[in-house]
């Protein structure tokens, strides 16, 4: 499964108030191209902390579902926030890391996810539901058997490469900031 298909397959199933926080890269390039959402906030240039915003965003508002799709390198470079999240335990944030094993937005440079595993990381730190996927199957039947209170973590192995020809995230910064706020908390 390319990456660009588990983002599909996790937009399918995204509910119509959930809020969505991207990581850096390919991973925000190409839920943009997907899924565009005043909902999505793409991060722009801070690897590794997609997942401490998602934490943040789960604990101030209870009330919304929060979806973090990272990838293995930024989480490698922010385990911390593992622990983090595993203490918190917000029940209403669900994290996918996509794992193509490499830092794919910057040449394809190798990451250590191939001896770290993630899923086990995630479960010893505190999430109390941690699953790996491997396949497009897999990762549907995982989102329907998603329920109860989280967090969740799902690792998604996923190919190297994305889409061809990909674009850019078109919004600046400050446009994301704004228009993501309106859609959290309506201000």
């Amino acid at each position: 499964m390319k990456r660009y298909q588990a983002i599909r397959i996790i937009a399918e199933f995204l509910a119509k108030d959930d809020l969505v926080v991207s990581s850096t890269g390919m991973i925000s390039r190409e839920l943009f191209t997907i899924a565009e959402s005043g909902r999505n906030f793409y991060m722009i240039g801070s690897m590794g902390q997609a997942s401490s915003i998602g934490l943040g965003l789960a604990l101030s508002l209870p009330e919304k579902r929060i979806v973090v799709i990272d990838g293995d390198g930024a989480i490698l470079m922010n385990m911390g926030s593992l622990a983090t999240t595993g203490h918190f335990a917000p029940a209403n944030l669900l994290h996918f890391v996509l794992d193509n094993e490499a830092y794919d937005s910057t040449g394809g440079q190798r990451t250590t996810s191939t001896t770290a595993r993630l899923e086990d990381i995630a479960e010893a730190a505190g999430y109390p539901f941690s699953r790996k996927v491997a396949s497009e199957e897999e990762l549907r039947q995982t989102m329907k058997d998603i329920s109860g209170k989280g967090p969740f973590f799902i690792l998604v192995k996923v190919d190297k490469g994305g889409m061809e020809d990909i674009g850019r995230v078109t919004l600046t910064p400050e446009e994301l900031k704004t228009r993501f706020r309106a859609s959290a908390i309506g201000a």
